[in-house]
C-alpha cells in the first residue's frame, strides 16, 4: 500500500523568528529561491502524496493567498484555526477527519527536506504498514546543524522508541500515523507529545535513523546562520 494523504503542519505563530514573523508567517520564509512552505509541498509531491492539508492560523490569509498564487501538482486544502493554536496534536486532528482510517504523513516546515529524505520517507512507511505501527522519522542530535537541541527519544535493537534520562535522537519532523491514536482524545489544544507518550507506554511507537543533516529553522539565528552558510539567492 502507497500513502496518498499527507499534512503539513503550519499554524504556529514563529516567535522565536521575530520580527520576521509580524509581516511573514514562518512558512513562508524564504530558503534560498523557495519557502519552507514550498518546500515541504514540493517533496510530499515527489513522495507521492494527492491531497495535502495544511493547518494555519498566524496570518492565515497570506498562506492561503501564497497557495492561490502558485501552482502545485496536487490536491492542497488549507485548514484555519481561527479561535486558537490547536498545538501539533489538537492541529493534525481537528484538519484530518476527512481522512478518516486512512494512514498519513505529517511533516514539519520547519525542517529542510531534501531529495535525500525520500529514500527515508520510503522506509518510515514501509515499517508503518510492515507492523502496522506509528513511526518518526529521528536523526542523531550529531547531525543537527543546530547544536542546541538535547535530544527527544532513543530507539531500540527492534526499533522502537524510547524517553529516557539521556536521549540521542531528534524528531526530524516528519511521522505517519493515523486517526486511531486519537480516540481518547478531543478537539482541543494539545502536543503529539502526549500521543507519543501513550504509545510508547504501549511499545507502540516505531523509529527509524536518518543519516541526513539535519536542517531545522528554531530560531532567528539559525536561520541567518543557515543562511549564510548553506544556501544563496
Amino acid at each position: 500500500m502507497k500513502l496518498k494523504k499527507g499534512m503539513i503542519l503550519s499554524a504556529g505563530f514563529g516567535k522565536r523568528m521575530m520580527p520576521t514573523t509580524k509581516i511573514i508567517p514562518k512558512p513562508l520564509i524564504k530558503i534560498g529561491q523557495t519557502t519552507l512552505l514550498e518546500n515541504s509541498i514540493l517533496i510530499l509531491n515527489k513522495f507521492g502524496i494527492k491531497d495535502i492539508i495544511i493547518n494555519t492560523h498566524h496570518l492565515s490569509k497570506e498562506i492561503e493567498k501564497y497557495i492561490k498564487n502558485k501552482t502545485f501538482h496536487t490536491n492542497i486544502k488549507l485548514v484555519i484555526e481561527e479561535k486558537a493554536i490547536l498545538d501539533t496534536g489538537g492541529g493534525i486532528l481537528n484538519a484530518t477527519d476527512e481522512f478518516g482510517n486512512e494512514p498519513f504523513i505529517v511533516i514539519n516546515p520547519d525542517t529542510i527536506w531534501s531529495n535525500s529524505h525520500l529514500k527515508e520517507f520510503e522506509n518510515l512507511e514501509k515499517i508503518y504498514f510492515d507492523k502496522n505501527i506509528v513511526s518518526l522519522l529521528l536523526v542523531n542530535k550529531n547531525r543537527s546543524f543546530d547544536k542546541s537541541f538535547k535530544g527527544d527519544f532513543n530507539i531500540d535493537s527492534h526499533g522502537l522508541v524510547s524517553r529516557d534520562k539521556t536521549n540521542q535522537m531528534i524528531f526530524t519532523g516528519a511521522q505517519i500515523i493515523n486517526r486511531n491514536i486519537f480516540k481518547n482524545h478531543i478537539i482541543e489544544p494539545f502536543s503529539m507529545n502526549i500521543i507519543w507518550d501513550e504509545l510508547i507506554a504501549k511499545n507502540s511507537l516505531a523509529g527509524i535513523e536518518s543519516h541526513q543533516e539535519f536542517l531545522h529553522i528554531n530560531t532567528i539565528e539559525t536561520y541567518k546562520k543557515l543562511i549564510s552558510e548553506r544556501f544563496t539567492y
